[in-house]
């Protein structure tokens, strides 16, 4: 099931809509970019290294004859950068319909962001956390809109402690990637939540076990990576259920959802859990200077 791969079969072109895409630069969401500027899209490639995203514009230019492939700085392990982001941002566009928090950090040592948060939450969790607070309003305004969350199936070990939330009273890396992932899940439920009636909808996915630049902090998943590469999907496959929920019609009704292989899926029982969902809300706004509300 992990390993199996759905297909996005939608067929919705995307003149004249706006999206954002996390991490654009490579992976996943290289591929997820490259298909919604091929459907039209104006797409910005939010992303740390800014020259690297630059080289993969003028890749998604020249493929698909979409001029309107932008590159802007993002980097999601400080705040300044992810306020910097969307003040530009909204200073610049109209509107957003589509926004992809696809970027992250898996397994990396023990390290802290600019803001002293633990990495893995501090990226995968309050980074995209703090960009979708700031850009919601352009969401709603540009309703119909979607926001689409990469979690992983990893969620299942993980566990959210209030406690040890950035990690400096117990730590270990993989189960910290975890932790993140099953905040992306609360997160996108509690959002729905909040959303409802809004006219904005939002999805959390497990996009598979993809061949991608994630796994580069740990020798062991190289190697496994590499043992099992004929297992280990592409990364145009491992996009195909963030496509999938961000395109295709009548998904309204699933707002909240989890998706994998473009299909409902499963989650934990701690990733259902709304008291931990609305009290990791609250942190989150608490830790990044939000109101509470």
């Amino acid at each position: 099931k992990m390993l199996s791969s759905g297909v996005c079969t939608s067929t919705v072109q995307l003149p004249g809509k706006v999206a954002v895409v996390t991490g654009a630069n490579s992976g996943i969401g290289k591929e997820t970019a490259k298909e919604l500027a091929q459907r039209g899209a104006r797409v910005y490639l939010a992303c740390r290294d800014v020259q690297k995203g630059e080289l993969v514009a003028r890749e998604i230019q020249t493929m698909t004859g979409n001029q309107q492939v932008l590159v802007r700085k993002l980097d999601l392990s400080d705040t300044k950068s992810v306020r910097a982001f969307a003040k530009d941002f909204l200073a610049e566009e109209k509107h957003l319909h589509i926004l992809i928090n696809n970027a992250g950090v898996m397994m990396c040592p023990f390290s802290k962001t600019a803001d002293g948060f633990e990495m893995h939450m501090g990226v995968n969790h309050l980074g995209h956390f703090l960009l979708t607070h700031l850009l919601l309003e352009k969401l709603k305004e540009s309703a119909p809109s979607r926001i689409v969350n990469v979690s992983s199936l990893a969620h299942h070990l993980g566990r959210i402690h209030f406690h040890n939330l950035q990690g400096e009273k117990f730590y270990n890396a993989s189960l910290a990637y975890c932790h993140s992932k099953l905040a992306n899940i609360l997160f996108t439920k509690e959002l729905a939540r909040r959303l409802k009636g809004s006219g904005v909808t939002t999805y959390s996915v497990h996009p598979g076990t993809v061949q991608s630049e994630l796994v580069r902090h740990s020798s062991f998943m190289r190697w496994m990576w590499r043992l099992f590469s004929f297992f280990i999907k592409t990364p145009q496959q491992g996009a195909q259920t963030s496509l999938y929920c961000a395109l295709t019609e009548g998904l309204e009704i699933l707002s909240g959802s989890h998706f994998s292989d473009c299909h409902v899926a499963w989650v934990s029982a701690q990733a259902r859990n709304e008291t931990i969902a609305r009290r990791l809300w609250d942190v989150s706004c608490d830790l990044l200077g939000l109101p509470v509300d």
